[in-house]
């Protein structure tokens, strides 16, 4: 039953001259006050959120993108700054990206805004898909073997950190604490200063690949998953869905299905599907602009990748449209109508979900992200009061 709604912001600014015949991606130059107006954007948000009964504002780490699509480097800083403007909204790390911090760092801060937003954060960890970003930091990307590696050693270290009163590891990449002398003796072992206080801390994972690694690792840590949405394909997708309860049932959990994931998708409300499509088409195809080039959109080929790169060709080539994702459930676009029949069987075919989140494409102009949010709250969310309701009682 769906009790909880979200949205992802991973920090995109106002953009104009947008889709397939609009800027291309590499050409986008913002002045540093525009690429800033990302933390304004968020606050409205919240207000907004906060107001109509949302759960969870989620926001993404990124780094250096002059492209103003994602542009908020620290979710920890803004999560705590949002959290003094509103009294009730929750905030997700969606998602801290491992391989460019230390673990202990990260782990440290979380547990700072842990304290001072009373635990209204929710932990998120990725391993990223810029190589700009997590090659800069010093991390492999390229060598998704070595990320992946370096990413599973640095989440073991943040869950001993956050769950012992004091600890140490012994890794490939990490020796935790160095056998140095520290005032008399020699370190053996660290504690984690502060640590969380709402303990075990509550972690969430894009689910991309659904590898049966990736989803046994994180079974194991009991972290939970996003499946879609932001800048990866969005919709429920049965084939993850299946896979999730196999990992599970591994290691003796038998979980719902749904259970313990959250359902991302892009959205559009309008008076009639054809309204929707032609407000929302050209930000969908900013969307692909931006993520397909960096291999998130599996159906993508090389050939389509590198026409999307010139504003004459695109327009007219074999390429994605907004009606694909549409009818492939990806995007949720017409009317509330249509929306709630479409999650509404969702919540049917998958009776442990609880959390969807839903978010606006990159580009979409401030103005127009407020009315949508607002919009969604007021004509979808209703008929999930039940399912609200049962949540709000159990929190008596």
């Amino acid at each position: 039953m769906i009790r909880y709604f979200d949205s992802l912001y991973a920090g995109h600014v106002d953009m104009d001259d947008v889709g397939y015949a609009g800027t291309p991606v590499n050409a986008r130059r913002f002045p540093n006050q525009h690429l800033a107006s990302a933390f304004e954007k968020a606050e409205a948000m919240a207000e907004v959120m906060e107001r109509r009964g949302y759960d969870t504002l989620w926001m993404a780490e990124h780094h250096f993108q002059r492209e103003g699509y994602e542009c908020i480097p620290n979710v920890l800083m803004a999560a705590v700054h949002l959290s003094h403007l509103t009294a009730r909204l929750r905030f997700g790390c969606g998602f801290n990206i491992a391989p460019m911090w230390h673990p202990l760092r990260l782990a440290e801060d979380f547990a700072v805004a842990d304290i001072l937003t009373r635990g209204r954060v929710t932990f998120g960890l990725g391993r990223g898909y810029h190589t700009r970003e997590v090659e800069t930091f010093g991390s492999p990307l390229r060598d998704q073997p070595a990320n992946r590696e370096l990413f599973e050693e640095q989440a073991e270290i943040i869950f001993k950190a956050f769950d012992n009163d004091s600890f140490c590891h012994r890794g490939k990449h990490y020796m935790l604490p160095p056998a140095v002398p520290y005032r008399g003796y020699t370190l053996e072992e660290l504690t984690l200063v502060p640590r969380p206080l709402r303990r075990p801390v509550e972690c969430w994972q894009p689910i991309q690949s659904a590898s049966e690694r990736a989803l046994d690792f994180m079974a194991r840590f009991s972290i939970k998953g996003v499946v879609g949405g932001g800048s990866a394909e969005g919709g429920a997708m049965d084939r993850v869905v299946r896979a999730w309860q196999e990992a599970h049932r591994k290691i003796g959990q038998e979980l719902l299905p749904g259970e313990g994931l959250c359902f991302g998708f892009h959205f559009h409300l309008a008076d009639s599907l054809e309204q929707a499509i032609r407000e929302a088409g050209k930000y969908y195809e900013e969307n692909l602009k931006m993520f397909g080039e960096l291999r998130l959109v599996r159906a993508l080929s090389e050939e389509q990748i590198e026409i999307m790169r010139d504003p004459l060709r695109a327009p007219l080539a074999d390429l994605p449209r907004i009606g694909d994702a549409i009818r492939g459930g990806g995007f949720l676009c017409g009317t509330a109508s249509e929306v709630i029949a479409h999650l509404k069987a969702l919540e049917e075919r998958y009776p442990g979900l609880e959390r969807v989140m839903v978010s606006l494409s990159v580009g979409v102009p401030q103005r127009v992200v407020l009315e949508q949010l607002e919009r969604f709250s007021a004509e979808v969310m209703p008929a999930f009061e039940r399912g609200r309701a049962k949540e709000r009682a159990a929190a008596r």
